[in-house]
């Protein structure tokens, strides 16, 4: 049985690994007819692109394009596949974090994509400004589309740049900040730390085995102890599973 997920019209389907093309083809046309937003169907392979850490896919079926146009908690996004990470498995994730956020914040997404969670907070509560920061250059022309899209541009704003380069630049500190980050060695926090207000909130995501779940608890009170922060731990939840007992966590914490 293969695994997929839908962005709009697109399908991305996990084969399972000597599948014949003829079965994939079959499977595609069968889902095209199941799903009838879905125009094309595309393979994920294995190999994941560089710093972004996007997927390669191969296409399979239906009409020959990479870009996607989805619709969320009543948003709706375009994105390339191929060029922009997006897990629309994520949607919930999203509200959650935006049911959070209070009247009048001042909110920072780092590793901001297309600006999913910046748009659902954007447009789901009443913050002050919302800015979202993120290093590729192809996501980052897409967040700004996305941003006028859903007619946001007084709140959001979409920055493309290194956060460590970005961040320490800003004037302003924030009440919140939403570490969406990838699954990358830097856990960015000492960023975070020197952005955030007192009683700031932020939201960090890490990729944990179940049973190294404590390193990520380990990390951040290490993390808060080099930058002179107190911290609280309110929540850790796992946030999506990405491998064999492996999974997203995030941690919501507040610093004193």
């Amino acid at each position: 049985m293969a695994n997929y997920d839908i962005i709009g019209n697109i399908a991305i389907v996990k084969f399972r690994r000597g599948e014949r093309a003829s079965a994939k083809k079959s499977f595609a046309t069968t889902l095209m007819k199941k799903h009838k937003n879905v125009r094309t169907v595309l393979e994920k392979s294995d190999r994941i692109k560089g710093r972004l850490r996007t997927p390669t896919t191969k296409f399979i079926a239906g009409e020959k394009t990479k870009e996607a146009l989805y619709k969320e908690n009543d948003c709706v996004f375009r994105l390339n596949v191929d060029t922009s990470y997006f897990s629309p498995r994520l949607s919930a994730e999203r509200k959650e974090i935006a049911e959070m956020v209070k009247k009048g914040e001042n909110v920072l997404v780092m590793f901001g994509g297309v600006a999913p969670f910046a748009i659902v907070i954007g447009k789901k509560t009443k913050p002050k400004k919302v800015i979202s920061v993120e290093f590729g250059k192809e996501p980052s022309k897409y967040a700004k589309e996305n941003i006028k899209r859903n007619r946001l541009e007084k709140f959001v704003v979409a920055i493309q740049g290194n956060v460590r380069k970005v961040v320490p630049q800003m004037k302003e500190k924030f009440d919140r900040i939403v570490m969406a980050r990838p699954n990358l060695k830097d856990s960015f926090l000492d960023v975070a730390f020197d952005a955030i207000k007192p009683k700031g909130m932020i939201h960090y995501y890490g990729f944990y085995l179940e049973e190294d779940k404590k390193k990520l608890k380990e990390l951040i009170t290490e993390e808060s102890r080099k930058s002179g922060k107190k911290i609280k731990i309110l929540k850790i939840k796992k946030a999506g599973d990405i491998g064999k007992k492996k999974y997203r966590y995030r941690v919501d914490f507040r610093v004193d």
